[in-house]
């Protein structure tokens, strides 16, 4: 598998994590206190196994980091009735923007 394969993985397992730690209610909903104990060991399983891959660090993390608060941020909006308006979106593809900068830069050094 690719190292953007085991990133892929590590981020989807990451946002069931964060969403899920929303629904165990401070870990009183046990269920979903499993799924976050669970969903957090994959996504650093996925996101160790990507950098063992050679992806660098600062790249594998901006992917991360970016994906990741879009992702929350709409399944937020989509599974707990969150707010989403149109300067959230923006922030979000600026944050995008900017790991695409970052990627770019990383491969023209």
């Amino acid at each position: 598998m690719g190292a953007y394969v085991y990133l892929a993985v590590a981020i989807l397992a990451e946002v069931t994590a964060t969403i899920s730690l929303k629904l165990s209610d401070g870990f009183t909903n046990w269920g979903w206190g499993a799924v976050v104990v669970i969903g957090y060991a994959i996504a650093f399983g996925g996101l160790s196994m990507a950098l063992k891959a050679g992806m660098s660090v600062g790249v594998a993390y901006a992917v991360w980091a970016a994906i990741g608060v879009a992702l929350v941020a709409i399944a937020g909006a989509v599974f707990l009735k969150e707010s989403l308006n149109l300067t959230m979106v923006g922030g979000m593809l600026l944050v995008i923007g900017g790991v695409v900068l970052i990627e770019v830069g990383g491969a023209q050094a």
